[in-house]
């Protein structure tokens, strides 16, 4: 008998067929042999309605502030608890037994990060008992419960990290990550047309392309199914073809230089200028954005002649509210120093654990940037990753040139 934590994302129950439909692999994968754990999205585009109507409410006051957040990730959790029961409805009417948890019921604890907190552990033996007891168990993904009773969210792409962080805990011999696509693709098939199905991928390349811009996976999930070696299946719920497996890196994977190509938009740079060039002077920048639970990215800095630096970093546009708050008050507490914010970025990367022996990949996707005359503004790379800061009106037609530049269409 095998342990299998299944995932099924907002189009997947979207309505009541999609649940039955869902309820039925669950079923399936049940009356196999096997003890299965589900974890479910809100339906459809429920989370966007509820934020719609946050903001609708906030227009009429004052929604700045800590507390809103706390009350926003009260409200977003209703939607998976919505899901979950209807799951286990579905999976009763077809004659199998069932229940459903939301996060804080299963313990699963986080930090007090609102709408993007972190898991910090969770209480494994409420499941255990119910599949010992031959039910389908049902957890609510997207959220979780501070030590003080809280309910968190766990930031876009949640279920994702809820579904691996299950799966590790209970040492799940497989996620199934059921999407409304076939698996992970050598690019967004919606902008890039000849993108192809990869068949499988390493975790590190997975986190690179998941850190990039590739939406398929939160990059937290992948990072839980590195730490403990959990494989991931990323399956299309609506049919039974093979998806693509996210696993341990082997040797041959290295004869493909490069696996795939990501996008990532509506970026904003960040320049601090005039700041003292003295040791811990950008700890203390950066340990104060960190602070605020802010990921940045492409950090740059340049020394001036009059010694000072000018410090430069990107964020989602999403983060420049609660960063400019942040920066403004570091800028004030420097004195002469000043900070700028370039909107309308966007990056392009190219992802292959083959890099690591292979040469020319750089200048590959420079000479197809350069004979698009698309500027390259930033320039980061990792022993796998390459990545160009770009205009984000370039964005979609850079991504189709890299992709074809590397012949990502022609991957086996």
């Amino acid at each position: 008998m095998g342990l299998i934590v299944q995932k099924f994302g907002g189009t997947s129950v979207a309505d009541a067929p999609r649940i039955h439909r869902a309820a039925r692999r669950a079923i399936a994968a049940k009356e196999a042999g096997n003890q299965v754990v589900v974890v479910v999205s809100a339906m459809g585009e429920t989370t966007d309605h509820l934020i719609d109507l946050a903001k609708q409410v906030c227009e009429y006051g004052d929604c700045r502030g800590p507390s809103p957040k706390r009350e926003m990730d009260q409200l977003l959790v209703t939607g998976e608890q919505v899901t979950i029961a209807l799951m286990a409805m579905a999976i009763h009417a077809q004659g199998c037994q069932a229940i459903s948890f939301t996060g804080g019921q299963i313990g699963l604890v986080t930090d007090a990060a609102f709408s993007k907190a972190r898991i910090q552990s969770i209480e494994k033996q409420r499941v255990f008992e119910q599949l010992e007891k031959g039910k389908i168990v049902i957890i609510a993904g997207f959220q979780g419960m501070t030590p003080q009773g809280d309910f968190t969210t766990l930031g876009r792409g949640g279920s994702n990290a809820t579904l691996v962080a299950i799966g590790a805990v209970l040492k799940a011999d497989v996620c199934e990550n059921y999407t409304d696509v076939d698996g992970i693709f050598t690019a967004d098939p919606r902008l890039v047309p000849n993108a192809r199905k990869i068949d499988r991928i390493s975790y590190d390349e997975m986190l690179e392309l998941a850190g990039r811009g590739a939406s398929v996976l939160q990059t937290r999930a992948v990072e839980f199914a590195k730490k403990y070696n959990v494989p991931i299946h990323v399956r299309n719920s609506q049919n039974d073809n093979e998806g693509t497996w996210i696993v341990s890196e082997t040797a041959n994977m290295e004869h493909i230089v490069v696996s795939g190509a990501a996008l990532k938009k509506e970026l904003t740079r960040v320049t601090i200028k005039n700041v003292p060039d003295r040791p811990g002077i950008a700890a203390r920048i950066f340990g104060d954005i960190a602070a605020g639970n802010i990921v940045v990215d492409d950090i740059i800095q340049n020394v001036m002649d009059d010694r000072t630096a000018n410090i430069s970093f990107t964020v989602e546009r999403g983060e420049l509210g609660d960063l400019k708050v942040v920066v403004e008050r570091i800028v004030k507490e420097l004195g002469q120093a000043k900070a700028t914010y370039q909107d309308g970025l966007a990056k392009v990367s190219v992802v292959g654990v083959g890099m690591r022996v292979h040469t020319g990949v750089a200048q590959r996707m420079f000479a197809a940037l350069a004979d698009a005359k698309i500027n390259i503004q930033n320039i980061t790379t990792s022993e796998i990753k390459i990545s160009c800061i770009i205009d984000e009106a370039d964005g979609p037609r850079a991504l189709r040139l890299v992709h074809d530049a590397f012949e990502l269409h022609k991957l086996k």
